[in-house]
């Protein structure tokens, strides 16, 4: 299996949102917290698997993280159809999307890692998804570098997040993906999907 690893930690950033606008069909919300057994969303649908979850500074999985630790948003996207699409990854270039942003329990708005500067229409032409091939996106909170970084459709720049204090949160976006095909025929679109990461720093 071939794997894209698009980082927005150390060479850009990462996620998130595709195809444009919503529609009414929404699926989830996909919610997972400290009391659940598994740290990670994963879900298949219409055979492409999405894969949710924030990272400890071992790399591992986990929504409980001490005060003062580093974590990162992890995103997977895998190609689990007998077909070769191309993927759409316009999340990632948008000032106006959810994605990596982190709220309190009062739903008052903490901030993202990273901020777009300018961003370049390519079209997804130039993000070929094979059978079997993986889209991972990745982006810590506390992005340290000072320079503008530049990735295929934009540039961007960290916000220079602090770490968090002792408390709940939450991390959530809505996506409605869209994947081109190579052939006339209509690209394939999932419904809305809802992603929510309740965490918590002790």
């Amino acid at each position: 299996m071939k794997t894209f690893i698009l980082k927005f930690s150390a060479a850009f950033l990462l996620l998130a949102l595709l195809g444009a606008g919503c529609e009414k069909e929404e699926d989830g919300p996909w919610e997972i917290s400290p009391q659940s057994k598994n740290p990670v969303i994963l879900k298949e649908v219409k055979g492409i698997e999405f894969k949710f979850c924030l990272l400890n500074e071992q790399g591992e999985p986990s929504t409980i993280f001490n005060e003062g630790e580093n974590f990162t948003f992890y995103f997977s996207v895998t190609n689990n159809r007998d077909e070769k699409l191309n993927f759409d990854p316009g999340f990632a270039y948008s000032n106006d999307v959810d994605f990596c942003e982190v709220y309190n329990v009062k739903n008052e708005n903490i901030g993202r890692p990273f901020q777009l500067e300018t961003a370049l229409d390519i079209g997804s032409g130039a993000y070929p998804f094979d059978k079997g091939e993986t889209y991972v996106f990745e982006e810590q909170w506390m992005d340290n570098r000072k320079s503008v970084w530049y990735w295929e459709k934009g540039t961007y720049v960290s916000t220079h997040q602090e770490p968090l204090i002792k408390g709940n949160y939450y991390t959530a976006f809505k996506c409605r993906f869209r994947f081109a095909r190579t052939h006339e025929e209509p690209a394939l679109y999932t419904d809305t999907l809802n992603f929510k990461i309740n965490f918590k720093i002790q």
